[in-house]
Order: structure tokens, then C-alpha cells, then sequence
């Protein structure tokens, strides 16, 4: 599974995207209307997957679809949203950031996946990369956004592994449809009672809209959900670190936003980590010990000469 390393680049078209969305949401969409946001993101875009791939859930797919569009849509975007009101975006950033060590976790207790010392590792780095990003020591803490952000946090790491674990034999574009029909519906409900009518848009708000459910929904999803079937939890998780990572870049390349020298190392930090997990990283670790194992068996080598010794003294050798 890990050797399909060409499902990398694949899976990072989701974090990249979800990363672009921060800018997206801040500069075009409607502030004070989450749910319908979440709502107007989910639903158009499974909708639209649900139209090219043209296939209904079948059986226990209908609870499952239910179940992974609650914790991976609608109450993960609910969630995100909340915290998004009352806590700075550094802190709920680098809440998610510890994701891949969540997923990592979750998978070793529901896919008998034991997570790698690389991918630890690598997860340890990036989350000290993410903080380096974007904490300053400066930013005020609400509690109850916290709790919001770990809830988001671990509620999509639990529906991304079951995702993984259930998706055997389903395409990836009906997996993500469903999912994101089912998030979309259970959403409509909630927006309407806790939000009323629904908010008048303008050309930038839908083209942002447009944006956000095509590129930053259904593509990434269906991207994030291939990466999941072909690539461990661990290597996508860390693939994951590139949402904070994309949303400093676009900060400083589209809003000006000067980055000091710590925020330079913590995203040299985060490439870093997202390199330790990635499988040719694997193999290169593997092709190095190797070559190191033999040559340290080769003859005249110090190893082979201490191995030779310890022949020559040992129990039962008779000299010629």
C-alpha cells in the first residue's frame, strides 16, 4: 500500500485547497452565517459528485453515509465554524494540526495500523512547525472554542479512518457524495432554525461559493478519500499538515503579510515532517540501513573482522 506513492501529490490537492479557504471565506462569504455556509459548501458539491457518479447507497451504506457525513461534514463544519467565532485562527490551526497524530492513533486501534517511529516523528516536527507558524504567545484562549476545535478535530480524524476502513469495494466519487449529501441535508434543518432565512448573495459571495463546493469540496474530498484507500492514515494525516502551511504562503504571496524568521523556520519545520511520513522517505531509511548492514558485513570491515574473532575464539573450534 505505501509503495503507491504516486497517490501523494493526489492526496495533497485536498489540504492545499482546504488551505485556500480561510482566504476564500474571509474576503467573500457571508460572516454571521456558518450553518448555511457549511450547508451551501456540502450539499451542491455531493450533489454534483452524486450526478457523474450516478449511484445510490445500497443496503448499510445509507447509516453509514449518515454516520460519516456527521463527523467528516456537517457537525465537523459546524464545529470548525464555532470555533472559528470565539477562538484566534492561530490557536484552532494548530489544534488541527494534531491530527495526524489523532488518525495515527485511531487507525492503530481500528485497522490494526501501527503507526511507523517516521510517522511520530514527522508528526512531532510538523505540529512544532505549526506552532512556530502561528502562535506569538499573544492571542487570548476561549475554552469553550477549544473544546470545539478538539471536538472538530477528533470527530474527523474517528470518520476519515472509518472511511478508510469501510470504503472496500465503493468508488471513491460515490464514498464522498454520499458523505457530503448526507452532511449537506442534516445541516439544512439546523441553518434554519438557528440562522432564519438564508443570506443574500452577491456576484463575488458566489463566485466564492462556486470555489469553495467545486474546487475546496468535492474535488479535495475525493482527493483526501483516495489518499485514505491508497496510503496509510499515518502518511495522509501528515499530508494533512499542509492546510496550516498553505494558508501562511497565501497570506504572504495574495494579503502582504510579512513572515518573520521564526515563521520561515516553522514551515521549513512542517516540510519537513510531511517529508518523514511520505513513502519514499520509507524507502530511502530502508535502502540506508541496508547498504550500512552490508557493509558492515563485508570483508575486511571492522564489523566482519570483530564477527571473525569472535568465530575463531569460540566453544568447540579446533585449531589446524
Amino acid at each position: 500500500m505505501e509503495a503507491n506513492f504516486r497517490w501523494v501529490p493526489v492526496t495533497a490537492i485536498a489540504p492545499v485547497a482546504w488551505g485556500t479557504t480561510y482566504f476564500v471565506t474571509h474576503r467573500y462569504l457571508p460572516a454571521d452565517y456558518p450553518l448555511y455556509g457549511a450547508a451551501v459548501r456540502a450539499l451542491p458539491a455531493g450533489l454534483l459528485l452524486l450526478l457523474f457518479c450516478r449511484t445510490l447507497p445500497r443496503g448499510s451504506w445509507w447509516w453509514k453515509s449518515l454516520v460519516l457525513g456527521t463527523l467528516n461534514m456537517s457537525a465537523f463544519f459546524a464545529l470548525v465554524y464555532l470555533a472559528a467565532q470565539v477562538l484566534p485562527t492561530s490557536i484552532a490551526s494548530t489544534i488541527m494540526a494534531t491530527s495526524p497524530v489523532a488518525m495515527m492513533l485511531i487507525a492503530w486501534a481500528a485497522l490494526s495500523e501501527r503507526p511507523r517511529r517516521a510517522h511520530l516523528a514527522g508528526a512531532g516536527i510538523g505540529i512544532g512547525g505549526v506552532c512556530l507558524m502561528l502562535l506569538d504567545g499573544a492571542v487570548a484562549v476561549d475554552f469553550s472554542g477549544v473544546l470545539a476545535s478538539v471536538a472538530a478535530m477528533v470527530m474527523s480524524s474517528l470518520g476519515y479512518v472509518l472511511a478508510k476502513k469501510w470504503s472496500a469495494g465503493v468508488d471513491v466519487f460515490s464514498l464522498t457524495s454520499w458523505q457530503l449529501v448526507a452532511g449537506g441535508v442534516a445541516l439544512v434543518p439546523v441553518a434554519v432554525v438557528v440562522e432564519g432565512s438564508p443570506p443574500a448573495l452577491d456576484g463575488p459571495a458566489l463566485a466564492g461559493f462556486a470555489y469553495v463546493t467545486v474546487v475546496a469540496t468535492a474535488l479535495a474530498f475525493a482527493a483526501w478519500f483516495a489518499g485514505l484507500r491508497h496510503l496509510s492514515a499515518g502518511t495522509v494525516g501528515l499530508i494533512g499538515l499542509l492546510n496550516p502551511m498553505t494558508g501562511v504562503l497565501l497570506g504572504a504571496g495574495i494579503a502582504g503579510e510579512t513572515l518573520a524568521a521564526h515563521q520561515l523556520c516553522g514551515l521549513a519545520l512542517v516540510f519537513l515532517g510531511i517529508l518523514l511520513g511520505q513513502p519514499a522517505a520509507a524507502r530511502l531509511v530502508a535502502v540506508l540501513r541496508a547498504r550500512a548492514s552490508a557493509a558492515g558485513r563485508r570483508p575486511g570491515s571492522a564489523r566482519a573482522m570483530r564477527d571473525g574473532e569472535a568465530a575463531e575464539l569460540s566453544p568447540g573450534r579446533t585449531g589446524g
